[in-house]
């Protein structure tokens, strides 16, 4: 087909007396006036910017589940942060952190991670871990490292529902990655010992449950992005003081109690505080402040169940 020349450039002239007239009508317009124009326009673009949050909060009980690469007819992923939460972008190191139900008899689809690194910690039930070819039983409280590149899953041999808060971080290409272990190590928190830890109030005892592979205070050290895993058991009162780091994310989930959660800076620029309660997880960005101050009250008692990773430093990370 030919085009047609002459239609095309009755176009562009058109374009071009349009352009002409609209400099024109600028040019003539009261200055006073031309840059109100300019300053409304700039407020319009800057209200429609979003801002990301240095913290994010959920109710997990509220949440509703999504379908993930683990997912099956039986097994049902409920995202808390990172995949399958509207507001993954935010997120450095975290790829998710959400809940697993496993139907009585049911099973999860087996998932292999190359660059990831998970933890699966047991909050109700008995079931079995599928990792590489075997089958390691799971019971409540029971908590495991799982490396990268082996596939692993979940599976439910009982009557009752298997729930586990399933934990994955990305790990960067520069890090060079270590054989995977043939059999997992599966720690039940019941037999990790409680105790209070240097630098922080002894109003909050900690149980120190996985942690760095150059660690040896943890009772699993073998991961490489997470920095640690931990119980606090809040006295009533009780408070680990808010503080914050510069350089990894953190995220906190109630597991039991009540009290006031510190997320990032308040009008005195120090702490902000919000009621917290179980089933409240928050999700806090790096050099952003967190902290938890239980009841004061006779028996009030709080647990927190935390993880905290560190993130890439470098601007050309992957």
């Amino acid at each position: 087909m030919i085009p047609n020349e002459t239609k095309d450039f009755d176009l562009r002239q058109e374009v071009s007396v349009v352009y002409q007239r609209s400099r024109a009508r600028l040019a003539n317009m009261p200055k006073p006036l031309f840059l109100l124009l300019l300053m409304t326009s700039a407020y319009v673009a800057a209200q429609d910017r979003t801002v990301d949050p240095t913290w994010l909060r959920r109710y997990v009980p509220q949440l509703n589940d999504s379908k993930v690469s683990m997912s099956s007819a039986t097994c049902h992923f409920k995202p808390i942060f990172g995949e399958g939460d509207k507001d993954t972008r935010i997120l450095r190191s975290v790829s998710r952190f959400g809940e697993v139900t496993v139907e009585a008899r049911g099973s999860c689809e087996g998932v292999p991670y190359d660059r990831e690194e998970e933890i699966y910690f047991v909050l109700q039930g008995t079931g079995s871990l599928r990792y590489a070819d075997g089958d390691n039983p799971l019971r409540a409280n029971d908590f495991t490292y799982l490396a990268p590149g082996v596939k692993h899953g979940l599976a439910n041999n009982s009557d009752q529902p298997l729930r586990v808060l399933v934990m994955g971080f990305r790990i960067p290409s520069r890090v060079a990655l270590s054989p995977a272990p043939q059999h997992p190590r599966i720690v039940g928190m019941d037999d990790v010992k409680e105790e209070p830890v240097q630098g922080h109030p002894t109003s909050v005892l900690y149980k120190l449950l996985l942690g760095p592979r150059n660690g040896k205070r943890d009772a699993i050290d073998d991961a490489y992005v997470v920095t640690s895993l931990f119980w606090m058991d809040f006295a009533a009162g009780g408070t680990n003081f808010p503080h914050h780091h510069e350089t990894a994310e953190e995220i906190y989930l109630v597991v039991d109690g009540e009290g006031e959660m510190v997320a990032g800076s308040g009008t005195d620029g120090i702490e902000a505080r919000f009621p917290a309660k179980a089933g409240d997880a928050y999700y806090f960005r790096p050099n952003c402040t967190v902290g938890f101050y239980n009841q004061n009250k006779a028996g009030a008692k709080a647990h927190i169940l935390a993880v905290r990773s560190v993130i890439p430093l470098s601007p050309e990370e992957d």
